[in-house]
Protein backbone atom coordinates (compact mmCIF):
# COMPACT_ATOMS: atom_id res chain seq x y z
CA UNK A 1 0.00 0.00 0.00
CA UNK A 2 1.27 3.79 -0.93
CA UNK A 3 2.49 5.56 2.05
CA UNK A 4 0.15 8.34 2.34
CA UNK A 5 1.80 12.09 2.11
CA UNK A 6 0.25 15.77 1.94
CA UNK A 7 -2.73 15.87 0.22
CA UNK A 8 -4.41 18.49 -2.24
CA UNK A 9 -8.10 19.10 -2.24
CA UNK A 10 -8.44 16.46 0.59
CA UNK A 11 -6.89 13.66 -1.48
CA UNK A 12 -3.62 12.22 -0.33
CA UNK A 13 -0.25 12.18 -2.20
CA UNK A 14 1.47 8.94 -2.22
CA UNK A 15 5.24 8.71 -2.13
CA UNK A 16 5.30 7.00 -5.55
CA UNK A 17 3.88 10.54 -6.44
CA UNK A 18 5.95 12.49 -5.28
CA UNK A 19 9.41 10.59 -6.51
CA UNK A 20 7.31 10.61 -9.83
CA UNK A 21 7.21 15.02 -9.38
CA UNK A 22 11.05 14.32 -8.39
CA UNK A 23 11.81 12.97 -12.15
CA UNK A 24 9.85 15.65 -13.47
CA UNK A 25 10.58 18.65 -11.64
CA UNK A 26 14.70 17.42 -13.02
CA UNK A 27 13.01 17.50 -16.42
CA UNK A 28 12.06 20.95 -15.61
CA UNK A 29 15.28 22.01 -14.56
CA UNK A 30 16.95 20.58 -17.39
CA UNK A 31 14.57 22.18 -19.59
CA UNK A 32 13.73 26.15 -18.85
CA UNK A 33 12.85 28.49 -16.61
CA UNK A 34 8.92 28.47 -17.62
CA UNK A 35 8.41 24.65 -16.68
CA UNK A 36 10.36 25.28 -13.21
CA UNK A 37 8.00 28.22 -12.55
CA UNK A 38 5.17 26.04 -13.68
CA UNK A 39 6.29 23.12 -10.96
CA UNK A 40 6.99 25.71 -8.69
CA UNK A 41 3.38 27.13 -8.48
CA UNK A 42 1.93 23.34 -8.80
CA UNK A 43 3.65 22.71 -5.57
CA UNK A 44 3.46 25.50 -3.60
CA UNK A 45 -0.35 24.23 -2.13
CA UNK A 46 1.53 21.10 -1.29
CA UNK A 47 4.36 22.29 0.11
CA UNK A 48 2.47 24.95 2.76
CA UNK A 49 0.68 22.07 3.74
CA UNK A 50 3.58 18.96 3.48
CA UNK A 51 4.32 17.88 7.30
CA UNK A 52 6.59 15.01 5.98
CA UNK A 53 9.01 18.40 4.38
CA UNK A 54 9.53 16.12 1.16
CA UNK A 55 8.09 18.61 -1.14
CA UNK A 56 10.55 20.85 -0.46
CA UNK A 57 13.32 18.57 -1.22
CA UNK A 58 12.30 18.57 -5.10
CA UNK A 59 14.57 20.29 -7.23
CA UNK A 60 13.25 23.25 -9.16
CA UNK A 61 16.18 25.12 -10.24
CA UNK A 62 16.48 29.23 -9.42
CA UNK A 63 12.96 29.57 -8.27
CA UNK A 64 11.26 29.93 -4.92
CA UNK A 65 10.57 27.37 -2.80
CA UNK A 66 7.24 27.52 -0.44
CA UNK A 67 7.27 26.98 3.26
CA UNK A 68 4.77 27.74 6.18
CA UNK A 69 5.42 26.72 9.60
CA UNK A 70 1.95 26.59 10.44
CA UNK A 71 0.49 24.61 7.04
CA UNK A 72 -2.26 27.20 6.53
CA UNK A 73 -2.10 30.64 6.67
CA UNK A 74 -5.21 33.13 6.35
CA UNK A 75 -5.61 34.91 3.43
CA UNK A 76 -5.57 38.95 3.44
CA UNK A 77 -6.18 41.21 0.90
CA UNK A 78 -6.68 45.28 0.81
CA UNK A 79 -9.76 45.40 2.56
CA UNK A 80 -8.70 43.17 5.60
CA UNK A 81 -5.02 43.62 5.75
CA UNK A 82 -3.61 45.54 8.58
CA UNK A 83 0.17 46.23 9.86
CA UNK A 84 0.74 47.35 13.43
CA UNK A 85 3.32 49.30 14.38
CA UNK A 86 3.57 49.15 18.37
CA UNK A 87 5.78 48.36 21.71
CA UNK A 88 8.35 50.80 22.75
CA UNK A 89 7.19 53.88 20.37
CA UNK A 90 5.91 57.18 21.05
CA UNK A 91 3.49 56.60 18.14
CA UNK A 92 1.87 53.13 17.46
CA UNK A 93 -0.01 52.85 14.26
CA UNK A 94 -2.16 50.72 12.36
CA UNK A 95 -1.46 51.15 8.35
CA UNK A 96 -3.68 49.23 5.79
CA UNK A 97 -2.14 48.05 2.22
CA UNK A 98 -3.64 51.41 0.73
CA UNK A 99 -1.55 52.93 3.38
CA UNK A 100 1.64 51.43 2.79
CA UNK A 101 1.10 51.98 -1.28
CA UNK A 102 0.66 55.56 -0.73
CA UNK A 103 4.53 55.89 1.03
CA UNK A 104 7.73 56.63 -0.87
CA UNK A 105 8.44 53.06 -2.22
CA UNK A 106 12.44 51.70 -2.58
CA UNK A 107 13.07 49.27 -5.65
CA UNK A 108 15.42 46.68 -5.35
CA UNK A 109 16.92 44.14 -7.35
CA UNK A 110 18.85 41.58 -5.13
CA UNK A 111 18.94 37.26 -4.75
CA UNK A 112 16.78 36.07 -1.91
CA UNK A 113 19.19 33.29 0.07
CA UNK A 114 17.96 30.26 1.72
CA UNK A 115 20.25 29.05 4.59
CA UNK A 116 19.31 25.71 3.25
CA UNK A 117 20.95 26.38 0.10
CA UNK A 118 18.99 27.04 -2.90
CA UNK A 119 18.54 31.10 -3.62
CA UNK A 120 16.75 32.92 -6.25
CA UNK A 121 18.75 35.44 -8.33
CA UNK A 122 18.09 39.15 -9.21
CA UNK A 123 14.74 39.11 -7.98
CA UNK A 124 12.85 42.44 -8.23
CA UNK A 125 11.73 44.21 -4.78
CA UNK A 126 9.32 47.18 -4.11
CA UNK A 127 8.31 48.36 -0.64
CA UNK A 128 8.43 50.99 1.52
CA UNK A 129 12.18 50.95 3.93
CA UNK A 130 11.29 49.92 7.26
CA UNK A 131 13.40 52.54 8.88
CA UNK A 132 10.51 55.32 6.74
CA UNK A 133 8.04 53.28 9.07
CA UNK A 134 10.74 53.66 12.56
CA UNK A 135 11.19 57.09 12.05
CA UNK A 136 7.23 58.08 11.86
CA UNK A 137 7.21 55.31 15.00
CA UNK A 138 9.43 57.70 16.94
CA UNK A 139 11.40 54.69 18.90
CA UNK A 140 11.45 55.24 23.27
CA UNK A 141 15.30 55.93 24.62
CA UNK A 142 15.36 51.95 25.44
CA UNK A 143 13.86 50.37 22.32
CA UNK A 144 17.01 48.40 20.80
CA UNK A 145 15.72 46.00 18.57
CA UNK A 146 12.82 45.32 16.33
CA UNK A 147 9.94 42.20 16.63
CA UNK A 148 8.03 40.89 13.45
CA UNK A 149 4.93 39.09 14.03
CA UNK A 150 3.09 36.76 11.12
CA UNK A 151 -0.30 36.52 10.78
CA UNK A 152 -0.25 32.44 10.22
CA UNK A 153 -0.39 33.01 14.25
CA UNK A 154 3.60 31.31 14.92
CA UNK A 155 6.22 32.73 13.20
CA UNK A 156 8.41 35.95 14.61
CA UNK A 157 11.48 37.06 13.54
CA UNK A 158 13.81 40.18 14.90
CA UNK A 159 16.60 42.59 13.97
CA UNK A 160 18.19 45.16 15.99
CA UNK A 161 17.11 48.40 15.64
CA UNK A 162 20.89 49.42 13.31
CA UNK A 163 20.09 46.09 11.12
CA UNK A 164 16.42 47.62 10.57
CA UNK A 165 17.35 51.15 10.06
CA UNK A 166 20.05 49.58 6.87
CA UNK A 167 18.80 51.05 3.59
CA UNK A 168 17.93 47.59 2.15
CA UNK A 169 16.10 45.63 4.74
CA UNK A 170 12.03 46.85 3.33
CA UNK A 171 8.68 46.38 4.37
CA UNK A 172 7.93 44.75 0.51
CA UNK A 173 4.56 45.32 -1.17
CA UNK A 174 5.63 44.08 -4.89
CA UNK A 175 8.51 41.33 -6.46
CA UNK A 176 9.00 39.36 -9.22
CA UNK A 177 7.24 42.27 -11.22
CA UNK A 178 4.06 42.60 -9.32
CA UNK A 179 1.78 42.23 -5.82
CA UNK A 180 3.21 39.59 -3.52
CA UNK A 181 0.78 36.45 -3.83
CA UNK A 182 -0.12 34.78 -1.08
CA UNK A 183 2.22 31.94 -1.31
CA UNK A 184 4.97 34.36 -1.34
CA UNK A 185 4.06 35.68 1.80
CA UNK A 186 1.37 38.69 0.55
CA UNK A 187 0.16 40.85 0.55
CA UNK A 188 2.83 42.10 2.75
CA UNK A 189 5.90 40.84 3.66
CA UNK A 190 9.79 41.51 5.04
CA UNK A 191 12.55 41.15 3.06
CA UNK A 192 16.26 42.21 4.49
CA UNK A 193 18.92 41.78 1.47
CA UNK A 194 21.81 41.21 3.22
CA UNK A 195 20.28 38.14 5.42
CA UNK A 196 19.23 34.73 4.46
CA UNK A 197 15.49 34.35 3.94
CA UNK A 198 14.45 32.95 7.17
CA UNK A 199 14.96 36.64 8.75
CA UNK A 200 12.07 38.34 5.98
CA UNK A 201 9.07 37.10 7.74
CA UNK A 202 6.34 36.40 5.57
CA UNK A 203 2.54 37.23 6.09
CA UNK A 204 4.19 39.92 8.28
CA UNK A 205 0.95 41.78 10.31
CA UNK A 206 3.37 43.21 13.32
CA UNK A 207 6.28 45.10 13.67
CA UNK A 208 6.93 45.81 17.41
CA UNK A 209 10.30 47.73 18.96
CA UNK A 210 11.37 45.99 21.88
CA UNK A 211 13.96 46.44 24.92
CA UNK A 212 16.38 43.19 23.51
CA UNK A 213 16.67 40.74 20.21
CA UNK A 214 13.89 38.14 20.62
CA UNK A 215 14.96 35.32 19.01
CA UNK A 216 12.40 34.08 16.16
CA UNK A 217 11.04 30.52 15.08
CA UNK A 218 14.30 29.60 13.75
CA UNK A 219 16.30 30.90 15.85
CA UNK A 220 14.97 28.53 19.22
CA UNK A 221 15.67 25.62 16.52
CA UNK A 222 19.35 26.19 15.91
CA UNK A 223 19.56 29.09 13.44
CA UNK A 224 21.73 31.85 14.30
CA UNK A 225 20.24 35.47 15.30
CA UNK A 226 22.63 37.46 13.02
CA UNK A 227 21.69 36.03 9.53
CA UNK A 228 23.93 37.70 7.34
CA UNK A 229 24.45 35.91 4.27
CA UNK A 230 28.33 37.51 4.36
CA UNK A 231 28.70 39.06 7.52
CA UNK A 232 29.91 42.27 8.30
CA UNK A 233 33.49 42.43 9.02
CA UNK A 234 34.54 44.47 12.36
CA UNK A 235 38.07 46.61 12.64
CA UNK A 236 40.93 44.93 12.20
CA UNK A 237 39.12 41.32 10.68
Amino acid sequence: MEEAGPEVDGKPVGRRAILGLIALAGAGVASGTAIQDGLANFLAPLELRDPTGLIALIPVGDTFRFYSVTGTVPTKNAQTYRLAIDGMVTHTASYTLADLQAMPQTALVRDFQCITGWHVPQVHWSGVRLSTLLDRAAPLAGATAVRFRSFDGTYTESLTLDQARLDDVIVALQMLGGPITHNHGGPVRMYVAPMYGYKSTKWVSGIELTANVDPGYWEHRGYPVDGFINPPQGNGA
